[in-house]
């Protein structure tokens, strides 16, 4: 975790207390059910929360010290809160492993991450759905292969944004599903030595669900499910944040990040305005997908455990929520203050001479009785000459000036193909789709 792209509270669920706190939660519940089955005294449980009414402080440095000896963090927190709890404590962990105790805890501390996720997804979403209701009917040129193509609005590109998150929002609710589940089922996941009814009862407690089926590990295809689905929402990032580093070139400069009184953009250059908080969301996003791949490789561990994801999930587990979580919350920043340039768009719509209008003219040739074969040289050829003057030749003018095209159409017919407004008729349609 870097502290420069964290935020408190998601980092607060990675931190070594909260960590220990949820262990301890798994452990009393755990021994309160045992207690009520006569597994254990009674009396051990209440032993253990009456300590914990106390609001003990939990001293990281002392269970390091301890598992400094131990060699095993499990063992050393036990021994902790023995040294504090006193003779009941002896009842704590009966008939558990300690993949009871940290498979049960990930998925309490991947619950609660996802859950601060989806308040940044809301929170993203709502800030595209404003400024794609605000730039709806904002004519700009759509792109491929980064060349001008036909004319969309600046909202319809927003709205497309704000579907794909939409996206990501179902993903993520299903990957939490996926990866809230508690496991208490002992060495080799078999309940030889505790009730099955103990596991539904931490889990009820812990709000999560039962592992159906663990081995001595809750399967890591629960995981890598999680973790594949934290770097399809960073691709999105990452391809919104393309859109507006594109947008902001010079040369196009349709859109560009908020530049802050004071802000400086070059140590060297004082006129520049960079990037660079979506060329950074860029690089998290690269981040973010990167842990993807050892969650996979977890999934094939040895029989019924080995402990090859334990040093990986140590990594990944904080690293893809607290930069994610960072990342959301960066996004909804740039969109929301976001600087549009309606007039650049037009400018730059109308630099190419009227070549966006070309499939208009095309068509209307092939309505009129022209083959879609001559339809398409025609126009083509006329379109090659306005694209090689740099847009200082009109299409239209030379259209209406070629004998092939105007004996099919006529110049009324021609102008009537160079309008705008004829590209937008669907916008509310599509808003309609994505914002219902």
């Amino acid at each position: 975790m870097v502290p420069r792209y964290a935020r408190p509270a998601m980092t607060a669920i990675w931190e070594p207390e909260a960590r220990y706190r949820i262990w301890f939660e798994i452990e009393a519940h755990a021994t309160e059910k045992l207690g009520e089955l006569g597994v254990v005294p009674k009396s051990a449980a209440k032993a253990l929360w009456d300590w914990w009414a106390t609001e003990p402080k939990i001293d990281v440095e002392a269970i390091d010290a301890i598992e400094a000896v131990t060699k095993h963090d499990v063992i050393a927190f036990l021994t902790w809160v023995a040294e504090n709890v006193g003779e009941e404590a002896r009842f704590m962990h009966q008939g558990m492993t300690s993949s009871d105790v940290l498979d049960t805890t990930l998925a309490v501390q991947l619950a609660r991450s996802t859950d601060l996720l989806l308040e940044d997804l809301d929170q993203l979403l709502a800030a595209i759905k404003r400024r794609a209701e605000e730039h709806k009917y904002t004519p700009t040129i759509g792109r491929s292969h980064g060349i001008h193509a036909e004319p969309v609005t600046f909202g319809l590109k927003l709205a497309q944004a704000y579907a794909e998150f939409d996206r990501c929002k179902t993903r993520l609710l299903a990957a939490r599903e996926e990866i809230a589940t508690c496991a208490i089922s002992g060495a080799v996941g078999t309940f030889a030595n505790i009730d099955p009814s103990v596991e539904e009862y931490v889990a009820e407690k812990m709000g999560l669900k039962p592992e159906p089926v663990s081995t001595q590990v809750i399967p890591r295809d629960r995981h890598a499910m999680y973790f594949a689905t934290l770097a399809v929402v960073a691709g999105s990032i990452e391809r919104l944040s393309v859109e507006v580093r594109h947008l902001q070139r010079t040369e196009v400069l349709e859109a560009e990040e908020f530049f802050s009184k004071g802000q400086k953009g070059s140590s060297a250059m004082p006129h520049k305005r960079n990037p660079i908080l979506t060329e950074n969301l860029t690089g998290q996003a690269r981040m973010i997908r990167a842990y993807a791949l050892p969650a996979l490789e977890n999934v094939a561990l040895w029989h019924e455990r080995d402990i090859s994801h334990s040093s990986v999930e140590r990594f990944i587990g904080p690293d893809a929520t607290i930069t994610l979580d960072f990342a959301l919350a960066r996004l909804t920043g740039v969109i929301d203050k976001l600087l549009v340039y309606p007039e650049r768009m037009q400018a730059n719509m109308d630099r190419m001479g009227g070549l966006i209008h070309s499939q208009r003219v095309l068509l209307a040739l092939t309505q009129n009785g022209v083959s879609r074969e001559d339809a398409y040289r025609l126009v083509q050829r006329n379109a090659m000459k306005v694209w090689e003057s740099d847009g200082r030749l009109m299409l239209l003018d030379l259209l209406k000036q070629d004998e092939e095209v105007t004996a099919a159409l006529t110049e009324e017919e021609l102008e009537e193909r160079f309008d705008l407004d004829y590209h937008f008729k669907q916008v509310d349609t599509i808003f309609d789709r994505v914002f219902g």
